[in-house]
């Protein structure tokens, strides 16, 4: 409370500060950016307060608030932006004590204010509310520790998407928050002063600006939200997390009571209080307060209004309004205490107990809040029209009474959404109770309240709005409200967690109108189902079926009988209660019996694959947005894959998409969908598929490519594909992808060498190159690197940069590097080194005269022989004359053979020297290389590192 009383201090001084204590907030864009003075219209205004303990000098408006401090000694030197010399006079006439002079003096661009201190006098500076201020204590006082130290940097981290934000906000040190709605904004209040660092803070999702303030013990955050975003918030040690999204948690553990004693008060429970922050919103312009609480998170789920002041609903510590500028927060443990110097104005306590006086038939309120009666639905003489005009008469009556008083009765309004609800008119009774809340926001802590709006809202299948309401503290042992819990937990295949609610809910089971015992039952015998326990779910099934049921109603019952029928072995009484059940005009019953019974029939070979399918596509469009959709798709997708229809499972197992993420079964099938596409391009299921068709399927569900090993592989698989049937730009398009947004270090490093043989293969020399320069790492395996060096000499070679080539390859004599080496040479007309090279790589191959020269072997034949006659090399000639002889006969070429290894010696004929010129110019090694690197991609294992490009 003391950061409160200075500023109160600071506030009653002079009529100078009659704006001060806005909040000017920052974007939230990093910690070099303060905030503009947005609560002073003129660019400077220089503001002074005295307090007991300090005096306070304040710059503030547009230009004010940029101004920079610099204190040295007993001299600080103010500068503000502006040439034209700011108003000094009350300082001058007037100065404060501890400040001994002041002067003002011209700079570039702006002026300095020069305020020399009295001996002994201390200052200290900061930026709060939209101003830069300077504290001057005079001799022999002290600034407080909070003055003295440094201000902490805090890293924000926003998590958008696109239903919420999630805010992340990592102190030092545990600190106490405060987060609380007030209109179209969120505020979120620490009790601790720091600079907020949050890059990127421009996207939130779907709320607005960010922007931040810091005083002297405290920072603030105001952010634009619309008031459908749900506000959460937890903490944890020195992290706190916000969440602004559409279901949000509500916030409960602080409890509201009056003081009674003395003059009356409210006291407020919450474990872990620190203070109370008093801000003024600067858009707005009126004054409120934040009280903050140490984590773990706490709020205020509920809305109390007074004469004096609303306490708001809150994710986290507390938020107080008061038209009052006398109110008094006084924070200190668990406890929160409100009052004024006369006491607060109160209701007097036992008009919460007032009830309004209501007709006889009127629908009476249940023993369990949650619980619905038959005799709801009773409307006696008057019919249902007749009682329905009646309570909606008294329901309106008591809202126009009730006026804005929260703590009206509310007995006329319940008794008309209990009617609505016994009478299934759930979506009427929704807003009833609706209506309720919004003119009494205390009454969502009312039992009666959140039960009936839960259950129905359960009718309407809106569970997880009904989930909130059940989640509430007035229901948490409710054996009624158990009742409701098992019924959706078995809509979220919770079989566990149904069986227990069910069993702590089965007192009050006989209590509810028979259709609902059914329902209940039904879901309790499939819940027993699950867990294996028969003998429960036969119980469950007769107690059901006992109830006095219309035939619809029925019918779902019977679709569990026929479950139970089927996994005690009775398969064709299964099937025949599902082949019933499928031919009636419910589809919210017919849909699963007709995707069970041709389950069976698939099972016992009965039913095509084909005609099941033509089925299932049927019941895939008939009934949509529930679990059964989603087991129609599996079943679906499951055919189609031993039908080797891979494109068309694929696609039904993407069309559930995001809007049946949230159910039961959406897991699995998310996990169906990467099993699906990890057979296809990782264990070969697309092999059989032509490598363009591969390639399409592969592109239109990309998004479902794994992160890691297994995608990279997957790519890596098709680029070989693609590569073996000259499809080079489509198998540089993967893997450059690869290379540029999923891969580092070594990896990287290996595909970039699979991509530079791509680009060579399609003589792209220069691309190769710049591949190769930009994943340039250390550390590499010797293998790599070699072939890599090779690689970048070959792409020099394309562009005619022989020596450079020829340096790159430096001493190494692999094979690769040879053979790279010998076509550089050969380039540059060095015949002999050339030819040496050649023969070299050709080994001692000739030994083996019984097969046939390859392609690649006789182009290396043919130049190194040329090779030879061309540096004038007779014995080097005689030498490969006489090993190669024998291979002229199954040569490709064989006159161009016998000529090449016949040299020029003792030719006469023009004609033949010609002939052998030609030979040397059209003979082309880099076809056998390309046929070289088909084959080394064809036999690759898919291991991490890939064998790259050969000389």
């Amino acid at each position: 409370m003391s950061g409160t009383k200075a500023t109160k201090g600071v506030l009653r001084s002079t009529v100078a500060l009659a704006a001060a204590g806005s909040v000017a907030l920052a974007p939230l864009m990093g910690v070099a950016q303060e905030a503009p003075a947005s609560a002073v219209t003129e660019p400077l205004a220089i503001r002074i307060g005295t307090t007991e303990a300090y005096t306070r000098i304040e710059f503030a408006g547009v230009v004010g608030a940029r101004s920079r401090v610099s204190i040295d000694g007993r001299t600080v030197v103010v500068r503000v932006g502006t040439t034209a010399a700011p108003d000094i006079s009350r300082l001058k006439v007037d100065p404060p004590a501890g400040l001994s002079s002041v002067e003002t003096r011209a700079v570039q661009n702006g002026t300095e204010l020069v305020l020399t201190l009295a001996e002994g006098a201390t200052a200290t500076q900061g930026q709060a509310d939209g101003a830069v201020w300077v504290n001057l204590y005079r001799p022999g006082q002290t600034p407080p520790p909070s003055t003295q130290q440094g201000t902490a940097t805090v890293g924000v981290r926003a998590a958008p998407s696109a239903d919420s934000v999630t805010l992340t906000f990592t102190w030092d040190r545990p600190v106490g928050a405060a987060v609380f709605r007030r209109g179209e904004a969120v505020w979120i209040v620490f009790d601790q002063a720091a600079s907020l660092d949050m890059p990127g803070a421009k996207d939130l999702g779907p709320a607005g600006e960010a922007r931040w303030a810091r005083g002297p013990d405290y920072t603030s955050i105001r952010i634009d939200a619309p008031r459908n975003l749900q506000v959460g918030a937890s903490g944890q040690g020195s992290v706190w997390t916000v969440t602004l999204g559409t279901r949000a948690v509500p916030a409960g553990g602080v409890r509201v009571d009056r003081d009674e004693e003395g003059r009356p008060a409210l006291v407020l429970t919450m474990a872990g209080a620190t203070q109370a922050i008093w801000l003024t919103d600067p858009l707005v312009g009126d004054r409120f307060a934040a009280v903050t609480a140490l984590a773990p998170g706490k709020g205020y789920g509920g809305r109390r209004q007074t004469v004096d002041l609303t306490v708001l609903p809150s994710a986290q510590g507390l938020g107080i309004e008061t038209p009052t500028d006398d109110l008094t927060i006084e924070a200190s443990g668990d406890r929160v205490r409100i009052s004024r110097p006369g006491g607060l104005t109160l209701s007097p306590p036992s008009a919460a107990l007032e009830t309004a006086t209501l007709a006889e038939d009127t629908p009476k309120k249940a023993d369990f809040p949650a619980l619905i009666l038959d005799e709801w639905a009773q409307t006696g003489e008057d019919g249902f029209i007749g009682t329905h005009r009646r309570l909606q008469q008294a329901a309106a009556e008591e809202a126009q009474a009730a006026g804005d008083n929260p703590r009206a009765p509310v007995e006329a309004r319940l008794a008309l959404a209990r009617f609505l609800v016994g009478s299934g008119l759930h979506y009427e009774a929704i807003g009833v109770l609706n209506a309720i809340v919004d003119a009494s926001p205390g009454m969502l802590g009312e039992a009666e309240v959140r039960g009936l709006r839960a259950a129905a809202r359960v009718s309407i299948d809106r569970t997880d709005d009904a989930a909130v309401d059940l989640a509430g503290a007035a229901l948490a042992n409710d054996p009624s409200a158990h009742a409701w819990r098992g019924y959706l937990a078995v809509q979220q295949g919770d079989w566990t967690g149904a069986r227990e609610s069910f069993a702590k809910a089965s007192r009050v089971i006989d209590d509810f109108p028979p259709v609902w015992r059914a329902r209940f039952a039904a879901a309790h015998a499939e819940a027993a189902l699950q867990t294996g326990d028969i003998e429960a779910a036969r119980a469950l099934v007769a107690y059901a079926l006992s109830q006095d049921l219309p035939a619809s109603e029925q019918l779902s019952v019977r679709l569990v009988q026929a479950h139970l029928f089927q996994l005690q072995g009775q398969t064709d009484r299964a099937l025949a209660v599902y082949k019933a059940v499928g031919r009636a005009p419910l589809d919210k019953v017919a849909v699963p019996a007709r995707l069970k019974a041709v389950r069976i029939e698939l099972a016992r070979k009965t039913l095509s694959p084909v005609e099941a399918a033509k089925q299932l596509e049927g019941l895939r469009w008939r009934w949509r947005g529930d679990a059964t959709e989603l087991e129609v798709i599996r079943t679906l997708s499951e055919l189609y894959m031993s039908q080797g229809m891979y494109r068309e499972a694929l696609t039904a197992l993407r069309s559930a998409g995001s809007r049946l993420s949230r159910l039961p079964g959406a897991a699995a099938l998310q996990a169906d969908l990467a099993k699906v596409f990890r057979a296809l391009f990782l264990e070969g299921g697309a092999d059989g598929m032509p490598p363009i068709q591969a390639l399409g399927l592969f592109y239109d569900f990309r998004e479902l490519t794994p992160i890691g090993a297994d995608g990279d592989e997957m790519v890596r698989r098709l680029a070989r594909r693609l590569i073996d049937v000259d499809l080079l730009d489509q198998a540089a398009e993967l893997l450059k992808h690869q290379v540029e947004n999923r891969l580092e270090g070594v990896a990287q490093a290996s595909v970039a060498a699979d991509l530079a043989a791509v680009y060579l293969m399609d003589r792209q020399p220069e691309a190769a190159l710049q591949t190769l320069w930009a994943t340039r790492t250390t550390l590499l395996p010797t293998q790599l690197a070699s072939e890599r060096r090779v690689l970048e000499a070959r792409a020099l070679l394309g562009l005619g940069r022989f020596d450079h080539a020829l340096e790159v390859l430096g001493k190494d004599t692999s094979a690769e590097a040879n053979a790279t080496r010998a076509e550089i040479y050969w380039k540059q007309e060095k015949w002999g080194e050339a030819g040496a090279l050649y023969e070299q790589g050709l080994g001692t191959r000739h030994a083996d005269t019984d097969t046939p020269l390859t392609r690649d072997e006789e182009n290396r034949l043919l130049r190194a022989a040329v090779a030879y006659s061309l540096a004038e090399d007779d014995a080097a000639l005689s030498r490969l004359s006489a090993n190669w002889s024998p291979f002229i006969e199954k040569a490709r070429s064989p006159d161009a053979l016998r000529v090449a290894l016949a040299g020029l010696n003792g030719i006469e004929d023009a004609a033949t020297v010609r002939e052998i010129a030609a030979l040397a110019a059209r003979t082309d090694t880099f076809t056998g290389w390309v046929e070289r690197m088909k084959g080394r991609f064809r036999n690759e294992d898919g291991g991490e590192v890939a064998p790259a490009a050969a000389g």
